[in-house]
């Protein structure tokens, strides 16, 4: 029986916070188990395509609330300096997730969602039910588990996941900085070995996050060093670090990041955001995708409960087959133009060609992103 309408959502980023607030919006009891506190700075590019703003507005999210900057165009360069600029289709909004999390979770609080922070230590489905324990020995169940706990979780290794069994060497920085750079622009720029988000965030702070190889990056004493030898090699961005402040004591790290396939449905946890699938950041549309994929999940969660014919199977066929619809290829076109990126003779070439064709690159553009989500 289906009676008990009830939702447990591991992990409190952007796809969990998304998801508790559509479920308890129709009706259905929602707990969120996270473990960190908010506001909580993370590491992440902090811009967002324009496509989420239809359902953020259906879902009653009014963003203009935390002021973000509204965005409008895309600068590329190569290792080398060599730039592109152009108009971004849709726009977008730079927003950090220290202000984006907290607005949330204090949307979902309102709304009546419950919180619970605490650390999950492992899950098990029995008997067509999930039985979570925490690390203090809260022990909890529900008829549905959504997996929202990030790029990479201790709850991957209990699950045994293929990606979390290799290691990746990738490796992310961000910070939070004072500068003179335009409201309006997202720029991307390649380094050797990585490349680099740039973009105004709210209370005109600037947000610098890039991803490297842990290889090139562990030659190096410490972030600041890497960024005057490495990073600066790029004139954009060494002008750009030049004439900024560091906002934050120190820039924030996460390793191990990995870009491999995993899987969108696992021990039949329903995986949204990060957990299901992420794109290189490059594509500037992981939070887009991660709010999608929580829509998604939201409305498939709501049809098994609405419907007593639907089955815990067709529910998780459904939404497995939704999630590749929408985001397979973007994932693939993102891993493709990563690995064309790191090899300067081809990435020297694509920009020529870049250079004198720019119609292309709205086209790279429209291959990692959507159309406006309703």
């Amino acid at each position: 029986m289906k009676n008990q309408k009830e939702v447990l959502i591991l992990g409190g980023g952007l796809a969990g916070l998304t998801a508790a607030i559509h479920l308890s919006k129709l009706g259905l009891q929602v707990m969120v188990i996270e473990k960190n506190g908010y506001p909580k700075h993370k590491v992440c590019g902090e811009y967002i395509s324009n496509e989420v703003l239809p359902y953020f507005e259906w879902l009653g999210i009014d963003i203009l609330k935390i002021n973000p900057t509204l965005i409008t165009k895309l600068q590329f360069s190569t290792q080398n300096g060599t730039t592109i600029t152009t108009e971004l289709p849709l726009g977008g909004f730079g927003i950090s997730r220290y202000a984006l999390d907290f607005y949330l979770y204090n949307k979902a609080i309102a709304n009546g969602c419950i919180f619970l922070q605490e650390t999950v230590e492992n899950v098990i489905f029995d008997n067509d039910e999930f039985t979570i324990t925490t690390s203090i020995g809260t022990i909890l169940k529900s008829k549905i588990v959504i997996g929202a706990f990030g790029k990479r979780s201790a709850i991957d290794v209990k699950l045994n996941r293929n990606f979390i069994l290799k290691k990746s060497h990738w490796l992310a920085v961000k910070a939070h900085y004072t500068g003179d750079f335009p409201n309006d622009l997202v720029g991307l720029h390649n380094f050797n070995g990585g490349y680099c988000g740039v973009s105004k965030v709210e209370n005109n702070a600037v947000n610098i996050c890039y991803i490297t190889n842990y290889e090139t990056y562990k030659l190096y004493k410490n972030n600041e060093e890497f960024q005057k030898l490495v990073l600066s090699e790029n004139q954009h961005l060494k002008i750009l670090f030049e004439k900024s402040t560091l906002i934050f004591e120190k820039p924030l790290t996460i390793g191990q990041i990995s870009f491999d396939k995993k899987e969108a449905v696992k021990n039949h946890i329903l995986m949204i955001g990060d957990t299901a699938g992420l794109i290189h950041p490059l594509c500037g549309n992981g939070m887009a995708m991660a709010i999608h994929s929580a829509k998604i999940a939201s409305e498939l969660v709501l049809n098994y409960y609405d419907c007593e014919s639907t089955s815990r199977a067709t529910l998780e066929k459904e939404y497995v087959k939704q999630w590749k619809f929408n985001f397979e290829k973007r994932l693939k076109t993102g891993r493709f133009i990563a690995n064309l990126l790191q090899q300067p003779r081809i990435s020297s070439i694509l920009m020529r060609i870049l250079v004198q064709f720019p119609f292309l690159l709205l086209v790279i553009i429209k291959k990692t992103h959507g159309k406006p989500i309703l």
